[in-house]
């Protein structure tokens, strides 16, 4: 609630974000975050955004990963899970492609995943797809654990 208000205070908008990225069978769901970018920005992965579309208050939210909090709403739901590949927009097609052909999008999308904790992004499509394979084979409670907790204290 308090990022929220500091969002709609900081910057025009709405606080709430909608996007519609690539979840499990390459099927198309809206994944929800708080908005950290100006309204108006293109849709564009991450990488590819102007370093000055994120606003003061969204750089903040991102380094806290505080800004991912909403898609427990698409956990709820059965869209994602807490750990797994991060869902990518429908455009990152050499990404969607790599994935299809490695079998990673038979897994529900993670709120985080191996491929964030090792600083790894969908700037690198075919490294990313294959962190994420390499997680779905070795997948377990302990290796969730750790990403989870990496997540949190990598912030």
């Amino acid at each position: 609630l308090v990022a929220m208000l500091a969002i709609k205070a900081s910057s025009p908008g709405p606080a709430l974000f909608s996007q519609t990225r690539v979840g499990q069978g390459g099927v198309p769901f809206r994944c929800h975050k708080l908005r950290t970018m100006y309204r108006g920005t293109p849709s564009l992965p991450t990488h590819e955004a102007p370093p000055q579309s994120v606003t003061a208050v969204g750089k903040a939210l991102r380094r806290a990963k505080i800004d991912e909090l909403p898609q427990l709403w698409n956990v709820l739901k059965g869209e994602m899970s807490l750990v797994g590949p991060r869902p990518c927009l429908p455009t990152q097609t050499e990404l969607v492609e790599r994935r299809r052909d490695l079998g990673v999008l038979s897994a529900l999308p993670g709120m985080t995943g191996l491929a964030q904790i090792r600083g790894i992004d969908m700037s690198t499509p075919v490294l990313c797809a294959e962190t994420d394979a390499a997680y779905l084979r070795t997948a377990s409670l302990g290796l969730d654990l750790r990403i989870l907790l990496g997540t949190i204290y990598r912030a």
